[in-house]
This record gives C-alpha cells, sequence and structure tokens, in this order.
C-alpha cells in the first residue's frame, strides 16, 4: 500500500501576496474553488494583515464569504495578530496560521520586532484559538539561510519550533524562505529538530530558488516528514525575502511523489488545470508542460 503524503495548498495567500497588479477578489474566488476541486484536504486561501503591508490580499473577508466551500477541506488564514485573528475568525476559517522567524535579521525585517517580542504576539492568538476550537498552524521562516543574517543554527530553528509547538500549534511548517537551501543543510536542520518534535508534527516549505526544492523534499521524507506546503504554478514568495522567486510548483511535488510510491489524493488533471488558471490571472506564461 503506498504511503501517504500531503500537499497543503499556498497559491491562494502565498502564491498571490506578492502579485504588483491588484487580481480581482473574483479570480481569487475561481482560483480556491478549482482548488478545492483538486482533492487538498487544507488551502489556505488569504491573510489577515494590515492592507498598508500586503494591499494584494486586503480581501480577505470578501474573498472566504465568495468561495463554495467542499466538505471535508479545511480552509486556513495567516494572522499577524488579535485584529487579523478576530477577522479571521468571523469568516468562518477552520484553521488559522501564525509565523516566527528564527533569524532576528527576518524578524525585523518582515514584523518589525525581534523573535521574542513576536512571540509574545502570537501568544494571544494561540490562546484565543484554543478557546475559539480553532486549529492553530506555525510557520517557521528562514530555517537554513536568511537574506539579512546569512546561515541559520539549526538550533535557532528547534527552539523557535518548540516555542511554537508549546503555544499548542497542531503542525509547524519549516520555510526555506529564500530557497537557497541545500539537502545536506535541510538534513542538518532536521536532525537537530527532530529532538524537539515529532516529524507527523512538521511540515516542509520548500522554495525553488534554486532548484533544489524537491530534493529537499526528499530529504524531510527521509527523515519521516509527511505533509509538504506548494503552490499551484510555482507562484508566489516573501516580499520580505530578497531573492526568493518562487514556492514549489505543487504540480511538480506531486509528480514526483506519485513516481515514488506516495500517494497524495490529488487529481492530476484538475490540479494542471488550475495551474494553468493561476498562471492566467497573474499574467503569467505556464512554460512547464502540465500533461
Amino acid at each position: 500500500m503506498s504511503r501517504r503524503v500531503e500537499i497543503v495548498e499556498m497559491a491562494a495567500r502565498d502564491g498571490l501576496q506578492n502579485e504588483k497588479k491588484i487580481i480581482p477578489s473574483a479570480d481569487k474566488i475561481a482560483l480556491i474553488d478549482r482548488l478545492s476541486d483538486c482533492g487538498f484536504e487544507r488551502i489556505e486561501a488569504t491573510s489577515f494583515v494590515s492592507p498598508k503591508w500586503v494591499p494584494q490580499l486586503a480581501d480577505g473577508a470578501a474573498v472566504m464569504a465568495g468561495i463554495a466551500r467542499r466538505p471535508g477541506v479545511s480552509y486556513a488564514a495567516l494572522v499577524p495578530n488579535m485584529k487579523g485573528y478576530e477577522a479571521a475568525k468571523a469568516t468562518g476559517v477552520n484553521e488559522v496560521a501564525v509565523f516566527l522567524s528564527a533569524s532576528e535579521g527576518f524578524s525585523r525585517a518582515n514584523l518589525n520586532c525581534s523573535i521574542a517580542e513576536s512571540v509574545e504576539r502570537v501568544r494571544p492568538v494561540a490562546e484565543a484559538a484554543k478557546a475559539d476550537g480553532l486549529l492553530l498552524r506555525g510557520y517557521v521562516s528562514c530555517v537554513v539561510q536568511c537574506p539579512y543574517d546569512g546561515p541559520v543554527e539549526p538550533c535557532a530553528v528547534a527552539r523557535v519550533t518548540s516555542q511554537l509547538l508549546r503555544l499548542g500549534c497542531h503542525e509547524v511548517s519549516l520555510g526555506d524562505t529564500i530557497g537557497r537551501a541545500r539537502p545536506a543543510e535541510v538534513a542538518a536542520m532536521l536532525d537537530v529538530v527532530l529532538a524537539v518534535a515529532f516529524p507527523e508534527n512538521l511540515a516542509g516549505h520548500f522554495h525553488d530558488t534554486n532548484g533544489l526544492a524537491l530534493d529537499n523534499i526528499r530529504v524531510a521524507l527521509d527523515h519521516g516528514l509527511t505533509v509538504f506546503d506548494a503552490s499551484v504554478g510555482g507562484l508566489g514568495g516573501c516580499p520580505y525575502a530578497p531573492g526568493a522567486r518562487g514556492n514549489v510548483d505543487t504540480l511538480a511535488v506531486a509528480d514526483m511523489l506519485a513516481a515514488e510510491g506516495y500517494e497524495t489524493g490529488l487529481d492530476r488533471q484538475k490540479l494542471a488545470a488550475a495551474a494553468a488558471f493561476a498562471r492566467r490571472i497573474t499574467g503569467k506564461d505556464d512554460t512547464r508542460k502540465s500533461a
């Protein structure tokens, strides 16, 4: 029997957040509806951050109100603080996600505060999610390299991961935010993080800037991880991570996993169509073969 691996789809949030041209809400809704029909168990649909910082996702409430929710699909939103949390909760999300950085430089660039201060900002969100019965997911940025501080020590990643788990996150996604991680570095990082977390509580979030995302996913699989974030069409990246040209392509991950005997539950034909739609609404040529 094939071993199951889950792909968490990120295109609607992480994939679109950097786009300079504002994508109409109707197109975002149509994208999420297409993704909902592909077999995903979880879709990160939007974020509730200040529109000053991420104007592309200022329509989060309208998008959440407009999607056709499919039974069995969990719709998540990224939130930075209690204001964002309350806005997300009001839309009926199933899951909220919070984020910390493993590097001080990135924390200050992305969150305008230290790591310690960012933990305290997340704490009330974690408490509220627990009280409201909402799932809480955590992200750790810059788990190998930081665009400001350079190499990140694995012990720093383990420390932040442990903090997120103690706050109540059911899962922590480890992000190679600028896509510079090499497989040996991912292995070294995971060796340390797995001393403080079980593999079933971890996910991998790899950017493909240097074309090593699939290799890094293989390393994570070898370490027992079975959940990976990806974005149809390879769209997206972090606005505060210079050089991060895109998330790993969902279709590429699904194809690699299928070739190696893993089951994802995704419909490849529908996934390819969703990827083509995502690239069309963002004005990007779809040069990747999808059939």
